[in-house]
């Protein structure tokens, strides 16, 4: 299906809408895309929900950049085992969609997104404002006012739905660069 440059701005809107709502940022990204692939909404939804608030609320890798990365494995996922060519094109692609994400938010880790550890820190670090214990409870913070003022998880929403319309846009154009 041809994408066009035309066509981001509304997955971006569909994938901020989704998180306002209430869905994880994963959920978001995957989820505003689900119609593209002709896919079934709750499905990827589902498939998208353990990754949400950095993997499992374990503040690892951004949710709205695994939610990248599915739609990745949708457009370009190999399901052969033994296709290697198929695999590596696929992981290319979910490494420039990474190096992307990185080079516009300075990280992929969702605890330094968040500015609970050091950018280029290790778990080890020093954690502002939350406890170890609070920052891995699997509990989600209710989305309040207050919620959306201190996390900046709708413009990783924003900011990984854009890049992936980007990739599809390029793609469809013939020219896949990020």
């Amino acid at each position: 299906m041809a994408f066009k440059q035309d066509d981001i701005e509304l997955y971006v809107e569909k994938a901020v809408s989704l998180f306002k709502e209430g869905y994880s940022c994963s959920q978001s990204v995957a989820g505003a895309y689900a119609e593209h692939y002709n896919a079934d909404k709750e499905t990827i939804l589902k498939v998208a929900a353990s990754f949400g608030a950095g993997i499992g609320r374990m503040r690892e890798t951004c949710g709205a950049a695994c939610g990248m990365f599915i739609l990745a494995g949708l457009e370009c996922g190999s399901t052969d085992p033994k296709d290697t060519a198929g695999k590596g094109a696929n992981y290319k692609v979910v490494q420039d969609l990474a190096a992307e994400f990185k080079r516009e938010n300075g990280s992929l880790i969702c605890a330094e997104l968040l500015g609970l550890r050091p950018m280029g820190g290790s778990a080890a670090d020093e954690m502002k404002g939350e406890s170890e214990l609070q920052m891995r409870s699997a509990t989600p913070e209710a989305r309040t006012a207050e919620y959306y003022k201190k996390r900046p998880c709708v413009k990783m929403v924003e900011t990984a739905a854009r890049i992936f319309g980007r990739y599809l846009a390029d793609k469809s154009n013939g020219t896949v660069a990020l």
